[in-house]
């Protein structure tokens, strides 16, 4: 499929995702977020916590660094504990300092004294931030996350990656949303690659896909078209019912 859309990756940080401990919601929400502003998501990449993993990684996907993408969205490894090295192994692959950000003290401490909650040093490691960063507001839990480069490092619990999530969305350079269409045909699979293949080769600037199923009524197939061309869009769809009476 041609696009001149953004592009970017998801880069999920954790031990426990890796072990299936804990199962990620973060990279399906945002893949549907990304998908409908315009910037189009080509990799996502699972670490564990560890150091030379993360700065790896991250050299290997934002262009600012000589990677592959746009801008990365991190999840993941910002919070009080030991195991919570995302800031440090950020700071190392983008030569930045890592200090104690006094915005970031500020905005967690106003959070928390009217909560009678203690002011630790556990819980101002979250307000290390590299020199230079920028801060994404968390309106949830108020310890926020920050960007470097092309990277957005954000929480990993869903509900403050959410809300992350939409503090960044308008600061981000967008392009076309992606239009999408879906056809449902009670065939297996087999039995339409040959169509489905026709019909590809005829819109190649299109993106068409295959989802085999089975269900009471036996098997079937959807379809998916994608494209940033909505009339395409259609054209193809409708090429689509044409030969599939779908």
């Amino acid at each position: 499929m041609q696009s001149d859309n953004p592009t970017a990756a998801i880069l999920l940080i954790g031990d426990e995702i890796l072990s299936g401990r804990t199962r990620d919601l973060n990279a399906h929400h945002l893949a549907g977020v990304l998908n409908a502003i315009g910037i189009d998501l080509r990799e996502i990449r699972v670490v564990a916590d560890d150091h030379a993993a993360i700065v790896a990684a991250l050299r290997a996907l934002d262009r600012h660094l000589g990677g592959a993408w746009d801008m990365v969205f991190s999840s993941g490894g910002i919070g009080p504990t030991h195991d919570d090295i995302t800031a440090d192994a950020v700071a190392d692959a983008y030569g930045a300092a890592l200090e104690l950000n006094p915005d970031a003290r500020r905005v967690m401490e106003e959070h928390w004294r009217p909560r009678g909650i203690e002011i630790t040093e556990s819980r101002l490691r979250m307000a290390r931030i590299p020199r230079g960063a920028t801060l994404i507001r968390n309106a949830v839990s108020a310890a926020p996350g920050f960007s470097i480069g092309g990277l957005h490092v954000m929480a990993g619990v869903p509900s403050v990656f959410r809300s992350m999530v939409e503090a960044i969305v308008p600061q981000l350079a967008t392009g076309r949303p992606m239009q999408s269409a879906t056809i449902e045909v009670l065939r297996p699979e087999s039995e339409v690659a040959e169509d489905l293949r026709a019909v590809a080769d005829a819109h190649p600037s299109l993106s068409l896909g295959s989802y085999p199923f089975r269900d009471d009524r036996g098997y079937g197939t959807n379809v998916v078209v994608r494209g940033l061309d909505a009339d395409e869009v259609e054209r193809a769809r409708a090429a689509l019912v044409e030969r599939f009476g779908a």
